[in-house]
């Protein structure tokens, strides 16, 4: 977490959470969601603006992390802007070697390879759970050809948030939550 958001923390601790607000994609882009796009319907059937200021897609990436109920969010300043999720927290790019790096840029050791029932690759890594990008899956194949990956594990995609602690719509949970 950067220190200015350290900072901010301490000088005020007690701004309210946002939700509904910021959306992460299957490819790894950030959607910002304002109030129109969230009464349209849920991420990511109505996904919003696509950020593309790289410094604050940086920054984004950089102060995005879990709670413990394993909602992702990014902290801005001092307040937590959970994220609505297509498909996983994070989105794996495969590399040459057949390595990974999530779209924050983080490195990420392989534990285990899933496959839903509608072709959706995802790697599990001690970063989290993410699904492998589409542009990569050529690559993942040829990990798994060579024997580089171990063989995939078929999941059904609606398992996945309770079998690895994460939750798809913070937003949906805290409504659920109020009622």
């Amino acid at each position: 977490m950067d220190d200015i958001v350290k900072q901010a923390l301490a000088k005020w601790p007690n701004v309210p959470h946002c939700f509904g607000w910021l959306g992460l994609d299957a490819r790894g882009q950030w959607y910002m969601r304002d109030d129109p796009t969230q009464a349209a319907g849920p991420f990511p059937q109505s996904k919003g603006s696509l950020l593309r200021h790289d410094k604050l897609i940086d920054f984004i990436q950089r102060n995005y992390e879990p709670d413990a109920q394993g909602q992702w969010f990014f902290q801005n300043g001092p307040q937590r802007v959970y994220v609505e999720l297509e498909a996983a927290p994070l989105v794996w790019r495969v590399m040459d070697d057949f390595s990974l790096q999530a779209h924050t840029g983080l490195a990420g050791a392989l534990q285990r390879v899933l496959l839903d029932a509608e072709g959706r690759l995802y790697v599990a890594a001690p970063a989290g759970l993410g699904i492998v990008h589409s542009q990569d899956m050529g690559l993942a194949a040829d990990a798994l050809e060579q024997g580089a990956w171990p063989a995939p594990e078929e999941v059904p995609a609606a398992e996945l948030p309770t079998r690895f602690g994460f939750v798809r719509s913070p937003a949906a949970a805290r409504d659920l939550a109020s009622r």
